[in-house]
């Protein structure tokens, strides 16, 4: 069975909520109809001809893309120009688009979280951090005999994170009382008769922007004709989010070893490094895809011995060297792709426990501009 692309879309912005995306960015559906059925998602980091033949190829409706497709608004829309060509390409293939962008980059799980882990390393946090989403306690009243699929529904739409656990509700047990009035059509009781029932109350915090889904997937599970529940707004905020991240070695490598390392795990043939020493030893480390440069006194404020990022400019590296930081730049490119496989696993489980079929396919081909010769 095929998914709607709205579907989908709702579990992209549930991993890479829009409001953490920048003010200034494009993000969201580009291209396409949100009611299009989609069985199969190619991801890349860009669209471009190349990714969106192989998107066809597949049989794929939908791609999904870190980099906006449409990024300033258009004043033209020309066949004899590239930007022409592309999107009526899209048009008559029928391809929907999606960007995830600076959302991305700050969500948990997204850009600078699979890097991170993807280097190996370990107590990660947020080196921009922000603030933490507000959260909201939900209190919702159910008869004793339906409590647990309320509060299933309640934990499957995404209500009850907290920290490394889900599901997190509290019950109590006690009377609910109700008159039904004419035109009412109770559960349980009467017209006209005043109604005592067995109840629960169950309580639950959810972030708030997932609020409307969480309701709405907690209404449509409670068996009352009008569900009495109250909302708290709480002072206390959930997981902290931010721009890179910053965590620690496993063991204590010299840079030369970790530039060598980075090489590796990142597949480059090579890195600019900034720094004077290559047999010093790195502790802590951190990351940020794509552009970083902005995090400079922020890394070395929070300890860290080495930044890897890229798009390193000249007078951002001398920033660097006069910081005394160490930073290892293996470019744009490679510090983002990481995210591809695993919001491809993301999506993967997302339409596993929807049991809808869904193919996902990561594009193989390499998309960097630059090339080593």
């Amino acid at each position: 069975m095929a998914v709607v692309c709205s579907q989908i879309i709702g579990w992209l912005e549930r991993l890479a909520p829009k409001h953490l995306a920048a003010e200034w960015d494009a993000i969201g559906l580009q291209a396409g109809d949100p009611g299009a059925l989609v069985t199969g998602v190619y991801l890349a980091l860009d669209v471009d001809p190349g990714v969106v033949e192989a998107a066809v190829e597949k049989g794929c409706q939908l791609i999904v893309t870190h980099h906006p497709l449409i990024f300033k608004p258009l004043k033209a829309l020309r066949w004899d120009l590239p930007a022409g060509r592309l999107l009526r390409r899209l048009a008559v293939a029928g391809l929907q688009v999606y960007a995830a962008h600076t959302n991305l980059d700050v969500a948990g799980g997204g850009v600078n979280d699979a890097l991170a882990a993807r280097l190996g390393l370990t107590g990660v946090v947020p080196l921009g951090g922000d603030q933490g989403a507000e959260l909201v306690k939900i209190a919702v009243f159910v008869p004793a005999d339906h409590e647990a699929v309320v509060r299933r529904a309640l934990g499957e739409a995404g209500a009850g994170h907290i920290g490394n656990y889900a599901h997190c509700t509290f019950r109590t047990s006690g009377t609910g009382a109700f008159l039904p009035l004419d035109g009412a059509e109770p559960f349980i009781g009467r017209v006209g008769e005043v109604a005592e029932v067995a109840e629960v109350r169950v309580e639950t915090v959810v972030t708030r922007q997932d609020l409307s889904r969480v309701l709405k997937a907690m209404l449509k599970a409670h068996p009352y004709e009008e569900v009495a529940y109250d909302l708290y707004p709480l002072l206390n905020r959930g997981v902290a989010v931010g721009l890179g991240r910053i965590g620690h070695l496993p063991e204590p490598l010299t840079v030369g070893a970790w530039a060598e390392r980075v090489k590796t795990v990142l597949s480059v043939p090579a890195v600019r490094w900034v720094g004077r020493d290559r047999q010093r030893l790195v502790r802590k480390v951190a990351v940020c895809g794509g552009t970083g440069a902005g995090l400079l006194a922020k890394a070395k404020f929070q300890g860290a011995d080495l930044l890897i990022t890229g798009d390193l400019k000249y007078h951002e590296a001398q920033t660097a060297q006069n910081l005394g930081l160490d930073v290892i730049d293996p470019g744009h490119f490679a510090t983002e792709r990481p995210v591809l496989a695993e919001l491809a696993r993301y999506l993967e489980d997302r339409a596993a426990g929807e049991k809808v079929d869904l193919t996902v396919w990561v594009h193989g081909e390499s998309q960097d501009p630059f090339t080593f010769v």
